[in-house]
């Protein structure tokens, strides 16, 4: 099955329109829709996606005020890479980080992929077990990836920013 097939299955078995990249080779979908996607990707027979082997987050920038998300996902047994995109706002209308489920109850290695988004780009995964930093300090200020992030001058009297 090949990826504009499995785009094709996902709108027929779920209902849900997606929109196609044909040039990235990708789906761009809602996030209230990421769940039942994926489920649908893993438990179907005819794709199996048993890994979800990248998750990648990307700030746009203040000037276009969002971040994207793009899962890797990859079925060992048909060797097909499958890509879906999200596109969130970079802040909630209340200030805070973006929310996003999370995928950790459908793939293992959804845990820490999910938490390095966080972590670096500041996405909060919605129904993760640990919701936590996993590469910098828990008192960490900011999240280094994003666009408009300033560097603390000193952390915990060491200076880091020269």
């Amino acid at each position: 099955m090949d990826v504009i097939e499995i785009k094709n299955l996902i709108e027929s078995e779920l209902n849900i329109t997606v929109e196609w990249d044909e040039k990235l080779g990708r789906i761009t979908v809602q996030p209230d829709h990421l769940i039942s996607i994926c489920d649908f990707l893993w438990r179907n027979p005819a794709t199996y996606f048993d890994s979800l082997s990248c998750l990648t987050a990307i700030d746009n920038g203040p000037e276009k005020g969002t971040l994207e998300l793009i899962y890797t996902l990859y079925s060992i047994p048909n060797h097909v890479t499958f890509h879906i995109r999200l596109e969130v706002p970079r802040l909630q209308d209340d200030g805070k980080l973006p929310v996003v489920p999370t995928l950790s109850g459908i793939w293992k290695t959804a845990n820490w992929h999910e938490r390095e988004a966080y972590d670096l780009v500041g996405v909060v995964f919605e129904g993760h077990p640990d919701m936590t930093r996993i590469l910098l300090p828990a008192d960490w200020v900011g999240h280094p990836l994003r666009k408009d992030y300033v560097e603390q001058d000193k952390y915990h009297g060491i200076q880091v920013k020269f």
